[in-house]
């Protein structure tokens, strides 16, 4: 039986980048341990979620992926603990910036960097402000443990990212996240909406989901976010394996039966029954 251990990572961040790196090559080491294979960190865990607001001096968190020192940490780290890391960054490219992640084999390979295909922009939530739209596609990474696809927070709303990354040979879909509340609407709680739509993702292309987001509380007065954490992993069937709650740090761990994922796939048809030909409203 073909299975892959994988784990979404969940911490309380703060605007020290050293120290967050720490703490979560700390949490990877503890999900190594336990078994996991791939292990997921949030969005932009270098520091805190920045896009809260529109300040010029935050562009300076931005680093190109060449000679990325915290990327170069966990490509190490994946080679010697022998795991697949997606790490979230802030990239610059030339007088670019896009909201990245990189993708490090078990053997430290860099297997490619995925930019953010699609950019929020609401209140506390300002990335039109730092990034760029995405350039690169919707990509998969062949790893030592399976295919994967990775896309980024705002991606997971998307039902055809997840479509386009499985049709691109993903069985598992990864989605670093940094969500929680919303300073103009305190009294909405997206969270059940936003499992249950990447829950959908994982029925409707009968694919393994992966979601890892931070917790804690970020700023000051009205524009404050709340992060609700509730990190969680679900199989093909959209039954939820592991979940950690709205406070909880930790490592949600769960492993996942690729052979269930090609069964799943070829019995329920997804694919079989597509129509392309009836589709192209969606793209014009």
């Amino acid at each position: 039986m073909a299975t892959v251990a994988v784990a979404a990572l969940q911490a309380q961040l703060t605007d020290d980048t050293a120290a967050n790196v720490a703490h979560v090559t700390e949490l990877v080491r503890a999900a190594a341990a336990k078994g996991a294979q791939i292990i997921l960190p949030s969005e932009l865990f270098e520091g805190h979620y920045f896009c809260r607001t529109q300040r010029e001096q935050d562009f300076a968190r931005a680093r190109s992926a060449e000679g990325h020192p915290t990327l170069r940490h966990f490509q190490q780290l994946a080679a010697q603990l022998g795991v697949v890391i997606p790490v979230s960054f802030f990239e610059a490219a030339g007088p670019e910036h896009y909201n990245s992640v990189a993708v490090f084999d078990a053997d430290g390979r860099h297997l490619g960097v995925y930019r953010k295909s699609h950019i929020p922009d609401g209140p506390g939530y300002q990335e039109k402000f730092f990034f760029k739209p995405g350039n690169t596609g919707f990509r998969t990474f062949a790893t030592r443990f399976g295919t994967i696809g990775v896309a980024i927070c705002w991606d997971q709303w998307f039902p055809e990212a997840a479509r386009a990354m499985t049709l691109a040979g993903a069985d598992v879909l990864f989605y670093p996240t940094a969500i929680g509340s919303e300073p103009e609407e305190p009294e909405l709680d997206s969270k059940d909406a936003w499992q249950r739509v990447m829950i959908g993702h994982a029925v409707a292309n009968a694919a393994g989901v992966v979601a890892a987001n931070r917790i804690g509380r970020e700023g000051d007065g009205p524009g404050a976010i709340t992060f609700y954490g509730s990190s969680f992993v679900c199989d093909a069937r959209g039954d939820k394996l592991a979940e950690l709650g709205r406070d909880d740090e930790g490592i949600a761990l769960a492993t996942l039966d690729l052979e269930q994922v090609k069964r799943v796939r070829a019995s329920m048809g997804f694919f079989r029954d597509r129509r392309p030909d009836l589709y192209r409203r969606i793209v014009e």
